[in-house]
């Protein structure tokens, strides 16, 4: 299984696995979460839903349900920005403020949010939005 402990490598599974999803497409946000076990290894990836050029609809019931079938200890949450640029949004930050609440419902933790450009990316912790 992949290691994926940080923002990097999380980065990278995006670009080797999720862009290859027939339903992945570029030209829309397309969020996603890399199901990880205790040991950070990625057991799997799901493709959760396919918005339109700046915006997605996001619920944790479809986020978390995954993690719950697959008995994961985390998850990493990765969407795309068409625009190329990854500065996460205002709307960004409240997702995932509100996905890490749910995930301490269910004691499934919420290690990063990455958000994917053309040419990089930005990772939500280590830019200070998690608490």
């Amino acid at each position: 299984m992949y290691l994926c402990d940080t923002p990097d490598r999380a980065a990278d599974y995006w670009r080797q696995h999720v862009v290859n999803h027939p339903y992945y497409d570029p030209e829309r946000e397309c969020f996603a979460i890399l199901v990880v076990n205790t040991r950070r290894r990625i057991k799997g990836h799901q493709l959760i839903t396919i918005g339109t050029m700046d915006t997605i609809l996001v619920h944790p019931r479809e986020v978390f349900r995954l993690a719950v079938m697959t008995n994961a200890s985390a998850l990493i949450l990765a969407h795309n920005h068409p625009s190329g640029d990854p500065t996460p949004s205002e709307a960004d930050i409240r997702v995932t403020r509100d996905l890490i609440r749910a995930g301490q419902l269910l004691k499934i933790d919420v290690l990063d949010h990455i958000v994917l450009g053309h040419s990089g990316y930005a990772s939500l912790r280590s830019l200070g939005y998690f608490f």
